[in-house]
């Protein structure tokens, strides 16, 4: 049987009810003796990382997932990371640049109901994560959840309570797991470069959500406390009329030293596009703005951290690989 590594990080898949409400009390081993099946399907080992609600996930404890996967990565031939949902697209997203290249899969997994309730959804996604992270053919760092495989720099939670809550944005599922087996929608193409590991990350990045009426006098707290800006607007992207004459005040002032902006889209499909309309297309010409594109707010804002970390002081090198495809995180940007 294929040796696969579970590091559980807590959750709802681990959670308890308490008074106060649930959370996550129960241990990776208790949670896989609800599974018996487990056994027959690979040989299992487990980390217990941490045991946290997400809510409280911190780039801390990904640098821990990713040192634990690199001390691990040939000792087994897959690895299933337990999560709580809400943060789960974050993580997917991040250990999709901390771990790049993996020819073993890295999956990504939880529930919306504890593992110890009758109607829960944490069985059926544990045992589908074990059985793809089993498989020759499974490579790289995915989320898997209520059967859909999405790539890791893909997945978005839609729906707070459902079982279907995560979708692709922007990039077509994987595959799906149907009664045990993979029916895979991509074809399979092995990766050929060898394993990864960055496990260095730069936090000092925060987002401005856009609003009709937004103060423009933000920027430049933003930027003076901020290394990174994401600037999520509307539409396509683009700076309204009210806050143009401080942005470009704030923009000549802290561009200069090296702060970095990113404008990215409220809308979760489709992408940006700053060039469609004038609130956007003067500025991104004035400016070396990065725009997302097609990414998802989860993947751009840990793509900035891996890459923040790696080529401090050096925006063109930041720039050239923000634009570049890691596990398919963009496709349509336009340099």
């Amino acid at each position: 049987m294929k040796k696969v590594l579970l590091i559980a990080t807590g959750g709802t898949i681990a959670s308890k009810q308490t008074e106060d409400g649930l959370s996550p009390s129960l241990s990776a081993e208790e949670i896989i003796a609800f599974v018996p099946e487990l056994q027959k399907i690979a040989e299992l080992s487990i980390v217990q990382l941490c045991n946290v609600d997400s809510t409280n996930m911190q780039p801390k404890i990904w640098r821990e997932m990713g040192a634990c996967i690199q001390k691990n990565y040939d000792r087994y031939d897959g690895f299933v990371v337990l999560h709580g949902t809400d943060t789960m697209a974050y993580t997917s997203a991040a250990l999709s640049y901390m771990v790049q290249y993996s020819r073993k899969p890295i999956v990504i997994t939880g529930s919306q109901k504890p593992i110890n309730q009758d109607s829960t959804d944490a069985k059926m996604n544990l045992l589908d994560s074990v059985r793809y992270a089993c498989d020759p053919y499974s490579e790289n760092v995915v989320l898997l959840f209520n059967g859909n495989v999405i790539s890791g720099t893909r997945a978005k939670k839609m729906m707070a309570r459902s079982f279907h809550a995560f979708q692709s944005v922007n990039f077509p599922t994987l595959a799906r797991m149907q009664d045990g087996r993979i029916i895979r929608y991509i074809p399979y193409l092995p990766l050929r470069e060898a394993v990864e590991f960055h496990l260095d990350l730069d936090d000092s990045i925060c987002v401005l959500k856009l609003i009709p009426g937004t103060r423009p006098e933000m920027l430049s707290y933003l930027f003076e406390n901020y290394d990174c800006i994401v600037m999520e607007s509307f539409g396509v992207g683009g700076i309204p009329e009210s806050m143009q004459e401080v942005f470009y005040k704030e923009m000549e002032k802290w561009q200069k030293k090296g702060k970095i902006i990113v404008m990215a889209t409220q809308v979760v499909n489709e992408g940006s596009n700053m060039e469609i309309y004038q609130v956007g297309q003067k500025i991104k010409k004035d400016f070396q703005l990065l725009e997302a594109y097609d990414m998802t707010l989860e993947a751009t804002i840990t793509k900035l951290m891996y890459l923040m970390a790696k080529y401090k002081g050096d925006y063109p090198g930041l720039k050239k690989e923000f634009y570049t495809t890691i596990n398919n995180d963009i496709l349509c940007a336009v340099q």
